[in-house]
């Protein structure tokens, strides 16, 4: 039998890195996000021998263990082990059995779309149909959120467990103690069409490393760096006013909303954004672009832009001659999904 998870990557709309620790515990934090139509995927076959094989499809990347706990977290397929130490001291693995955990992601780790913790979602989620365990979406995201960022000690955010576990369209507040409101925004079917329509994805064919970027912006917050904590301010203001614009289907102001967002995105800490950034957003803007994002901690990885009209055509061609790739996508309802292949 197989017990299968999958979970979709996210974007973030506005007040991204207000979700971060220590900055979300002492003034709290806002951001808005919508999970898209690109998966973290998981699936676990039991076998019967006395092993544990792990196998990241996409990455080409396998290991094979006997069944002795815990698994040597070492710097590879790091998440996967996290994940079965953890689910085997609080909850037991099969008896005398064993098992495949095979995984595929539909985005490069490092691409700024939350795949890392969408993927640790996915895997708790096939862990809890093969165990039954009792779960909640709120169980399941702070679960995913612990195993980050306590067991492993991997720096971060908040939001991309709760948007991967939740789905849809989010206003997402968080606060101290590991507070955290999830609130499903019911946005006009015609609106998310035309914002659908007008968000083009934009894969610079890079890669960076979140954590130290993250790193930086949480020592700016805890020396009170003045030009930090302003810039994250404002991002938390910035996703008040994307949630209205959207509820009203003032769509013609998320363009400005978004290229205010990545004036302020890149004082909270060096590396958010560089030279190719830079000339990637200044010709997408030049091509008819009103605004756009740096997804994720920043450095590379994925970018988007609202494309008024028909602008997006344009901008997708001048893009394009950089290198990079438009990468489609579509707007999805629901988060994490489990079921039971037999």
């Amino acid at each position: 039998m197989l017990f299968r998870s999958k979970a979709p990557l996210r974007l973030g709309l506005a007040g991204g890195g207000t979700d971060v620790s220590p900055y979300s515990d002492l003034y709290g934090g806002a951001i808005l996000n919508a999970t898209i139509s690109l998966y973290a995927n998981a699936s676990i076959e039991i076998i019967q021998e006395p092993r544990i094989i792990i196998e990241a499809l996409d990455r080409q990347e396998r290991e094979i263990f006997d069944l002795n706990m815990p698994l040597p977290v070492d710097g590879k397929l790091s998440l996967a082990k996290g994940i079965i130490n953890r689910i085997a001291k609080d909850y037991g693995l099969p008896e005398g059995v064993g098992f495949r955990l095979s995984t595929y992601v539909d985005a490069p780790a490092g691409s700024g779309l939350g795949t890392s913790s969408t993927l640790v979602v996915s895997i708790i989620g096939a862990f809890a149909e093969l165990l039954k365990l009792p779960l909640g979406e709120y169980d399941i995201a702070h679960y995913a959120y612990e195993i980050e960022r306590n067991d492993l000690q991997l720096a971060g955010g908040k939001q991309d467990q709760y948007a991967a576990t939740f789905g849809g369209v989010n206003f997402m507040e968080f606060y101290g103690e590991d507070k955290v409101i999830v609130n499903p925004l019911r946005i006009r079917q015609e609106y998310l069409h035309e914002l659908e329509n007008n968000i083009l994805l934009y894969f610079t064919a890079t890669s960076r490393e979140s954590a130290n970027i993250i790193k930086e912006q949480q020592a700016n917050v805890n020396n009170n760096r003045q030009e930090s904590l302003e810039a994250m301010h404002n991002l938390k203001e910035q996703a008040r006013l994307m949630k209205e614009a959207l509820l009203r289907g003032q769509l013609h102001e998320i363009g400005a909303i978004l290229d205010y967002g990545f004036q302020q995105k890149a004082k909270m800490a060096h590396n958010i954004s560089n030279s190719l950034i830079e000339e990637v957003y200044a010709n997408a803007k030049l091509a008819g672009a009103t605004g756009g994002k740096i997804s994720g901690a920043g450095g590379g990885g994925f970018m988007f832009f609202y494309c008024p009209g028909n602008t997006r055509y344009a901008v997708a061609k001048e893009l394009q001659k950089m290198g990079g790739e438009v990468k489609k996508f579509s707007f999805t309802q629901h988060g994490q999904t489990s079921w039971t292949v037999k």
